[in-house]
């Protein structure tokens, strides 16, 4: 758009960044600049517009852009441009996902080069690695808590590393997730270090105070994200007699947004990842980003904004790469980091589906869909060109955050509903064979989270210990269930890493002092690579498992209804126990799929009759068939039977996968 006052501007920035930058051919970052100039100065006025020093702000900003464009790498401008034209490539079902720790999967950078044919092997193209950067050894908080930006723990490797991880990613198709801690960073950062000294520029870089006057204000309203380990959102510095906003821990210094050389570091520190090759990059506790008194500080207008900012800059210098909003928020919250408007108001273009993979786990304990379905049913609709993160486990908690009109409106307190979970899921209750832990305790509100492996949840180290193999059947076959969903529901599945061959609770972070606080290391395991190679023995848990998410990963990627195009409808049944969605192609409905899943423990039958008219419609021209079986299911009077803890991937399209 066209606006005569930043234009104007934009002029006099770039006379006099012409006598700064010297570069041979900078038309792309001209071009790009110049289209997205007029909301990046609309958005910088909107946050820092008051400022005597706005102007010379812009200018740094405008700068480090054009500096960073420069440092971009050919090959990676190539890339950009195919992504512009083909601007719904991240769309596709052809996307599959792993995340996991470096040393727990493969020890260093080096060491995943030479998995990177194992993650082939099972279809994956997408990897996340967990944080890498420098953290300290006693106060990491799992890698979030950074004390440089740019460099990696030397026990993973270098920067050289992962510039050549990617390109050996780039060719075999694969691409890079990396993360950046936007919103705090440890306090051996030397930001923290400089500010400790008395340097008051670097303590305008976080929330500092001489007295609770303020921080008591704030602690009216602020929530505790660790009421177990890190009570109450100050922390008293006595190097420099301030208190220090720690909302996650004392270590972790959260980083003051209002202060526009804040936001200009931490873009330069988020391009600097594009620039060695990242395709994605993940962007950790965006909810947290703005500090307002008399609010939660979540979810605020200037957190938007700011994110709005970071990607329209990241347009300019490397518009092929994308952002994950890693906002664990309530479903209403969540769809905002997309952007409320594809072209004014664009954010991430990928956001973690939190609200999924909890309803998918109350399924579970409950053995019936009543709640997953309608929590599904009032998630907002996302934008068209944007996506979810499905996953059933990841490295942090399970948070039990549905919404109370949810949990009454299916006969449930909402009080009582919650400690039925937590009690399922530790074992503390009747018959339950789920091995999980309690995190998170809230000593206020008797609330709590919960930690484990996906498959001590399920009841796979209970059914091996007692070495019974009808138990190890259900487990598995609800394991593969699971992985169902994610795969068939619309947008990036991401499997946990170790969950694709049964991988346990891993108790041995017990012994270690900095991590024996942190329950959530339970499910954070260091892969045992002799028992993974079991997955080619015949019959072992290892390989039914990998083996069957292999054969489903292979069928997704040749279905393009689970394309992510906002096309799934999801079907209302009397059957309180399936869970049914309908995936329609988007030009012939004859290729749609319906999936169907069975969350309890005895075999329930889907009545065709009772589907949409539109679900009908894909059983009007032959067989039914199941894409991931190849087989057609009994079908008696138009009722499906279902098995327990099965699902159908259904079609009338012969199967030629």
């Amino acid at each position: 758009m066209y606006e005569q006052v930043s234009h104007a501007l934009l002029n006099d920035i770039l006379d006099d960044l012409s006598h700064q930058v010297v570069c041979a051919d900078l038309r792309h970052f001209y071009t790009r600049l110049g289209a997205n100039f007029y909301a990046i100065h609309s958005l910088f006025s909107r946050l820092y517009g008051q400022r005597p020093d706005f102007k010379a702000q812009l200018t740094q900003l405008t700068e480090r852009l054009a500096r960073a464009y420069i440092a971009r790498p050919e090959v990676l401008r190539v890339i950009d441009m195919e992504r512009e034209e083909n601007y719904n490539w991240f769309m596709s079902q052809e996307w599959v996902g792993m995340a996991f720790y470096l040393d727990g999967f493969a020890g260093d950078l080096k060491n995943l080069l030479q998995r990177l044919p194992y993650l082939q092997e099972l279809g994956i193209n997408m990897i996340h690695i967990m944080p890498i950067l420098r953290c300290p050894d006693n106060a990491s908080d799992g890698g979030y808590a950074v004390s440089d930006f740019r460099n990696l723990d030397p026990r993973v490797g270098n920067v050289e590393d992962i510039r050549l991880l990617s390109e050996a990613m780039r060719a075999r198709g694969m691409l890079l997730t990396l993360d950046v801690v936007v919103n705090h960073t440890s306090n051996e950062h030397e930001w923290a270090q400089k500010a400790q000294a008395g340097n008051k520029t670097y303590q305008n870089f976080y929330y500092t105070f001489p007295n609770r006057d303020i921080p008591d204000m704030f602690e009216e309203t602020l929530l505790e994200v660790f009421p177990e380990t890190a009570p109450g959102n100050f922390t008293w510095n006595p190097k420099m007699s301030q208190w220090v906003m720690t909302v996650f821990n004392h270590y972790q210094w959260d980083l003051n947004y209002s202060n526009p050389s804040v936001f200009i570091e931490m873009l330069d520190i988020i391009l600097f990842w594009a620039n060695q090759g990242a395709d994605i990059l993940r962007l950790d506790a965006v909810a947290f980003l703005w500090k307002k008194i008399g609010t939660r500080s979540q979810n605020e207008r200037e957190a938007h904004l700011i994110l709005q900012l970071m990607k329209d800059c990241c347009q300019v210098v490397a518009p092929g790469t994308l952002f994950i909003a890693e906002a664990i928020v309530a479903p209403s919250e969540i769809v905002k980091y997309f952007g409320e408007d594809a072209i004014i108001a664009k954010e991430c273009e990928i956001a973690y589906n939190a609200t999924f993979m909890a309803l998918l786990w109350d399924a579970v304990a409950t053995k019936n869909a009543k709640l997953l379905n309608r929590g599904i049913k009032n998630l907002p609709t996302k934008l068209d060109r944007a996506t979810w993160l499905n996953y059933i486990r990841c490295h942090d908690d399970i948070g039990l955050g549905f919404d109370d009109a949810d949990i009454r409106a299916c006969d449930y307190d909402p009080y009582a509903h919650r400690h039925f979970l937590i009690d399922w899921f530790t074992g503390n209750f009747k018959d339950s064979p789920a091995r999980g832990r309690t995190f998170g305790f809230n000593h206020k509100t008797g609330d709590a989270r919960i930690a484990g492996a996906l498959a001590s949840l399920a009841g796979l180290e209970t059914a091996l210990e007692a070495n019974d193999e009808i138990a190890i059947k259900i487990t598995i076959d609800l394991i593969l269930m699971l992985h169902g969903m994610i795969l068939s529901f619309g947008g990036i599945p991401l499997i946990w890493y170790g969950d694709e061959v049964g991988t346990l609770n891993d108790n041995s972070f017990l012994s270690d002092e900095n991590k024996a606080g942190d329950m959530r290391w339970i499910h954070r395991p260091h892969l045992d690579w002799q028992r993974l190679a079991q997955r080619h023995e015949s019959g072992s848990v290892e390989q039914r498992l990998f083996y069957g998410l292999k054969r489903m990963i292979m069928v997704r990627k040749n279905t393009p209804a689970f394309a992510d195009f906002n096309n799934r409808e999801l079907i209302d049944l009397i059957n309180p126990h399936l869970f049914v969605f309908l995936r329609s192609h988007p030009t012939a409905l004859s290729s749609s799929v319906l999936v169907v899943a069975n969350f309890d423990a005895t075999p329930q039958y889907l009545d065709l009759e009772e589907i949409s008219a539109n679900a009908r419609g894909i059983f009007r021209y032959g067989q039914i068939q199941d894409l991931i079986s190849g087989e057609s299911p009994a079908l008696f009077n138009q009722r499906i039977v279902i098995p327990p803890y099965h699902f159908y991937w259904l079609s009338n399209q012969f199967n030629n996968h």
